[in-house]
């Protein structure tokens, strides 16, 4: 089912002006919901990781109108890259350009066989909003305009665009051409990946040579890029806007801090009328506020650096040392809302030698892995690492000799064999001794023996 909405115009008593101008985003402190978006569909989402902040209706479809010319950009730009086509090369103006351009689409007015180079026409098709350009870059990029819609329904699926379609260039209305706010999301992000479409989404104001005397002077509609208007945004550089009485008004933006990049997808959103004639575009507006709110509640950050010491692990025969510290193989690095401190996260540590309770002998290689950290918070896992050792440590030979002879004679078959061994010794003894014992008394005996022989003999009378 399509999403749509049409154009309303709201009147405001101009007592509320300065409220709605100089807080048109309201401060969302981290952790805050966004609530009250003024908008049928909406995405925000960080560019780094594509992780989704906010989301409302981001899978409904949505007219795709003016929005297409990010896809027309992409598919030109890519063209050009690698010198493939040179961006100077003057393309000629066809008849065939202008098939199918009704007579409210925004154009140049590119008379036909008027010659302008490909990058002027890509800023006319982008930033002067002119169908006839992208309908003249389809045609000498692919051959024709069908075969270049062709081409951006297949770079759409290649991207993960579930639920868009393309049906011309530039987006003019048409019943089989659509998108969602997640689909606009990931093909913006991916042009934005091409410095020349940033380059050219992020001029304000250029300048087109052609057949008349007066150049082509162009302003971006991207009122968040003009620092003098009320929709000036600081941090955008780069956009796309769209406004049909079937899709209302919608804007992409692009926004960047020190650390962070974020893009906000707003699909039909409305205009507020003011009673002295002013207007609000609520696509720009509530854009800006959105942003606002994940500059202010989301950031990158390190939850564990590679230089951290995570644990000490025993170490047996080390030339000097008992113990090497360990540290993560790399770090984690997380996208997290700024209200939740680093002290949430738990690090559960295993060391390998320990957990199998088996000794860690040295020599250790700076860089070994010897064990592992996992990062939860509140249950949830963050990520896990390897732990590795921070230096090399040698072995000490003499100490290793040592407890090897230590281990042997400690060891179960060293304590039998002695035990047979010190039995053998016994008995040997014994036997010494019970010999010894026997020799004594045999001597003994002999030595009686001969005492009484001789008593016997002085006792008998002479012959």
């Amino acid at each position: 089912m399509i999403c749509s909405v049409t154009i309303k115009k709201i009147i405001v008593p101009l007592i509320l002006i300065p409220v709605m101008l100089l807080f048109p985003a309201a401060s969302s402190m981290a952790a805050t919901p966004f609530t009250g978006l003024e908008a049928a569909c909406a995405v925000l989402a960080e560019v780094e990781s594509g992780e989704v902040l906010f989301a409302k209706n981001s899978g409904a479809r949505h007219p795709a109108d003016a929005l297409a010319r990010a896809m027309t950009l992409l598919l030109a730009v890519s063209a050009c890259e690698n010198d493939a086509i040179d961006i100077s090369v003057l393309v000629e103006m066809t008849e065939t350009a202008w098939f199918d351009i009704n007579s409210s689409s925004t154009t140049q007015d590119i008379a036909q066989g008027e010659e302008l180079t490909l990058l002027d026409l890509m800023y006319c098709a982008y930033i002067g909003s002119a169908n006839e350009a992208c309908n003249l870059i389809a045609e000498f990029i692919a051959g024709s305009v069908e075969e270049f819609v062709v081409m951006m329904n297949e770079q759409a699926s290649a991207l993960g665009c579930r639920n868009t379609n393309f049906v011309n260039t530039h987006g003019q209305y048409k019943e089989r051409q659509y998108t969602t706010a997640m689909d606009q999301f990931l093909i913006y992000r991916e042009a934005m990946s091409h410095p020349l479409f940033a380059e050219i989404s992020g001029t304000y104001r250029y300048s087109v040579s052609g057949a008349g005397e007066e150049p082509r002077n162009l302003t971006n509609p991207n009122s968040l890029l003009n620092s003098t208007s009320k929709y000036y945004y600081r941090q955008c550089t780069s956009g796309l806007t769209s406004a049909t009485y079937e899709g209302g008004y919608s804007f992409i933006a692009y926004a960047e801090s020190e650390d962070l990049e974020l893009i906000s997808v707003v699909l039909g959103s409305d205009v507020i009328m003011f009673e002295d004639q002013s207007a609000l575009m609520r696509n720009l507006s509530e854009s800006s506020r959105l942003l606002e709110w994940g500059f202010n509640s989301y950031g990158w950050r390190t939850v564990l650096s590679s230089g951290d010491l995570i644990a000490k692990a025993p170490i047996l025969h080390g030339d000097g040392a008992d113990s090497v510290n360990l540290h993560p193989e790399s770090s984690i690095r997380l996208l997290l809302d700024k209200d939740i401190s680093n002290e949430e996260f738990v690090r559960s540590i295993v060391i390998y030698s320990e957990e199998n309770d088996e000794p860690l002998y040295a020599p250790v290689a700076s860089g070994e892995v010897l064990g592992e950290v996992t990062l939860t918070r509140k249950g949830e896992n963050y990520g896990k690492r390897l732990l590795v050792a921070n230096t090399s440590i040698e072995l000490h030979r003499f100490e290793y000799v040592k407890s090897q002879l230590r281990e042997a004679l400690t060891s179960k078959t060293a304590r039998i064999v002695m035990a047979v061994l010190f039995t053998l010794l016994a008995g040997y003894i014994a036997l010494v001794i019970r010999y010894n014992v026997l020799r004594r008394k045999r001597l003994r005996r002999i030595a009686d023996r001969k005492r009484q022989l001789m008593d016997e003999a002085r006792s008998r009378p002479p012959d």
